[in-house]
């Protein structure tokens, strides 16, 4: 509707026409919902206060999702800047580990943990509503992270599903720790991610036996010997007319030790700290559901916040 105007009387020919043009569009609204149902398409909201490490409400469907799914992958956009320093999207496919630190590696993985790791590894202590994926510090993703304020954001198409999760949040790599004097980084990651695991329910075990260092063992055993070479590859991203000056960097070297200096000092574990989740489901293509959960921290205490449930149109 165009609004009306006239010189003698503006005022009260514009508010006429703006309270019958509300009018108007809340008949328009009302019939949309007793056509298609309310319950389906009005956003609903509601606050769930607990500690910032209590499980998070969409974690189990999520989880229960990927079980589903064997073998699944994500998208992982970061920020980075041109040479003219504006901010551009980068994006690439990786391999999702899990929940941190809830690795189950497959039989030849655990074989090689038993034997190369005091004990085996971490007892299983934590868990966490943290994702993970592995990389090599010498390619963009990490220095991206770094100067973006960690900002990240995950994508998962489960196609057989017909769901799609989005998680944005900061993340934290681990593992620029062994055989020298923790760096700062590694610190500020570990104390970050520490903040966001919990103790399992029912642990009765010895929680100092816990340590980063065989966290960060475990994911790098989870790889084939050939995917842990990989990491004794000459620098990604780099042309191949330029050799490398360290003869120790080929490509398809099997990597079996998994203390293996130069491969452990090209190994990366990133953390996904959620701030906010979304699903998408597709399932049904008459009753679309779209849910996001927002974390918010407490403003009396940063150790404790609530996940904000809101129902969305599709």
């Amino acid at each position: 509707m165009r609004y009306l105007t006239n010189t003698s009387h503006p005022t009260s020919l514009w508010a006429i026409s703006r309270r019958l043009e509300a009018t108007l569009s809340h008949l328009r609204f009302d019939r949309a919902l007793q056509h298609r149902g309310t319950k389906a398409f009005l956003s609903t909201t509601s606050k769930m206060a607990q500690p910032r490490n209590a499980q998070a409400p969409w974690r189990d469907t999520l989880a229960s999702h990927l079980k589903q799914t064997p073998g699944y992958e994500f998208t992982i956009a970061t920020v980075a800047y041109d040479s003219n320093g504006q901010a551009v999207p980068r994006v690439r496919t990786c391999g999702c580990r899990g929940f941190f630190p809830e690795l189950e590696l497959h039989p030849s993985g655990q074989k090689d943990m038993e034997n190369q790791v005091e004990n085996g590894g971490n007892p299983l202590a934590y868990e966490s509503d943290m994702v993970t994926f592995t990389t090599d510090p010498r390619m963009e993703k990490l220095s991206q992270l770094d100067s973006s304020g960690h900002a990240v954001e995950a994508m998962f198409w489960l196609k057989d599903l017909m769901v799609q999760w989005r998680i944005k949040g900061r993340a934290f790599s681990i593992g620029d720790c062994f055989g020298v004097e923790e760096h700062e980084g590694e610190k500020d990651s570990q104390r970050q991610i520490k903040d966001y695991l919990r103790i399992k329910d029912g642990f009765e075990g010895d929680i100092n036996t816990w340590s980063w260092e065989k966290a960060v063992t475990k994911y790098f055993a989870n790889h084939s010997p050939v995917m842990r070479g990989s990491f004794r590859s000459p620098p990604p991203g780099q042309p191949r007319s330029q050799l490398p000056g360290d003869d120790s960097l080929r490509l398809g070297q099997k990597v079996t030790d998994l203390y293996d200096p130069v491969a452990r000092a090209n190994f990366r574990v990133v953390v996904i700290i959620p701030d906010e989740v979304e699903q998408l489901d597709l399932s049904n293509q008459e009753d679309i559901k779209r849910e996001k959960w927002t974390y918010s921290e407490s403003v009396q205490d940063q150790h404790s916040g609530h996940w904000e449930h809101t129902e969305l149109w599709p």
